[in-house]
């Protein structure tokens, strides 16, 4: 599959952070401003889907050998085996199918994958962490969803301090303590670049 084509078509605003950290809930809210003109890229993945989820609205579910398939022929931006068996990753598709609507993409994806873009799009490309104020909120939080089961959520807390350490090599870092204030700071930060 050819590489996507590397003039500047939109921006690339990726969001990334450990589980909890509300990054989906700053996406979302960025997404609902109309003036920012973005559009969310659906991740691929080989998990199943959960619970009310829909194919081509919270996921792409592709079977784990279609998957395999589309790494081999480079259909991927970025992918990842986020668990054993569990990959994650970016269609070049996608990006495209959101270009050719002249719209910016916005990202909600785990930290190696935002990092992983940022590499290939350096200037295309704005990559923000959202940090949570500690690890005990955290966990809090993951808990308060009440969408997982208590060994997933250690995982996604034994993970998170490897994530966190990544903070530096993002761009900006957003603290999520107060969300009021979260949201006003991604949405400047993502309104400043995307008029650059």
């Amino acid at each position: 599959m050819s590489e996507i084509k590397n003039e500047v078509q939109g921006k690339l605003i990726v969001f990334s952070a450990p589980s909890g950290s509300g990054k989906t809930t700053i996406v979302r809210h960025l997404l609902k401003q109309q003036e920012l003109n973005l559009e969310f890229s659906i991740s691929a993945t080989s998990r199943d889907k959960r619970g009310n989820e829909v194919n081509g609205r919270d996921y792409y579910y592709l079977s784990l050998k279609e998957f395999k398939n589309r790494i081999k022929n480079d259909e991927f931006l970025e992918w990842e085996e986020v668990y054993r068996d569990n990959f994650y990753g970016t269609l070049k598709t996608e990006i495209e199918r959101i270009w050719a609507k002249g719209k910016h993409v916005i990202f909600d994806i785990d930290v190696s994958g935002g990092l992983r873009i940022k590499r290939k799009f350096p200037e295309q490309t704005i990559a923000i962490f959202v940090k949570p104020p500690d690890l005990n909120e955290l966990v809090r939080r993951l808990k308060d969803r009440g969408e997982e089961s208590p060994e997933k959520i250690s995982m996604r807390v034994a993970k998170a301090p490897a994530e966190l350490a990544t903070a530096p090599l993002f761009d900006e870092i957003v603290v999520n303590s107060d969300l009021d204030k979260a949201l006003n700071d991604a949405y400047k930060l993502v309104s400043d670049f995307i008029k650059e």
